[in-house]
């Protein structure tokens, strides 16, 4: 039970790990580099910032795509939620790391989707990450 217990704060998704300001944002979309993992577009920098979180994340829905906000706000919930659950797969980059990153998840489908099919595209997003960044600190 007590490992279980320390498990916890792993699948907790806080407010320190949410991207905010908009210089950060603009930074992320215009410098970071980015890949399609269907029904994502995934963005991530590493950047010299030292915060409490060495990973935060922007869920973003695009009105022109998904027009009523009760629909965007579902698929965001959906979202953060693969985010939460997966966001393990990160875990040994995170370590081996000495920089922040920030990752933004951007929604490309025109309509609602089964929460399976986000969440296969979340992992699929993360492992990319992770092969990216390992890659790049061998070389």
């Amino acid at each position: 039970m007590l490992l279980f217990m320390s498990n916890i704060n792993n699948y907790k998704f806080r407010k320190e790990e949410k991207i905010v300001g908009e210089n950060r944002i603009n930074s992320l979309f215009i410098e970071g580099k980015s890949f399609v993992a269907f029904p994502l577009r995934v963005v991530y920098l590493k950047t010299e910032l030292s915060l409490s979180s060495p990973i935060s994340v922007l869920v973003s829905v695009p009105k022109k795509r998904i027009k009523s906000a009760v629909k965007r706000n579902r698929i965001k919930r959906q979202v953060r939620e693969a985010y939460r659950l997966n966001k393990y797969y990160l875990d040994t980059v995170t370590e081996s790391i000495d920089h922040h990153l920030d990752i933004a998840f951007v929604f490309v489908r025109e309509e609602l989707m089964e929460y399976s099919i986000i969440e296969k595209g979340m992992r699929k997003g993360l492992t990319e990450i992770a092969n990216r960044l390992s890659c790049n600190k061998k070389e």
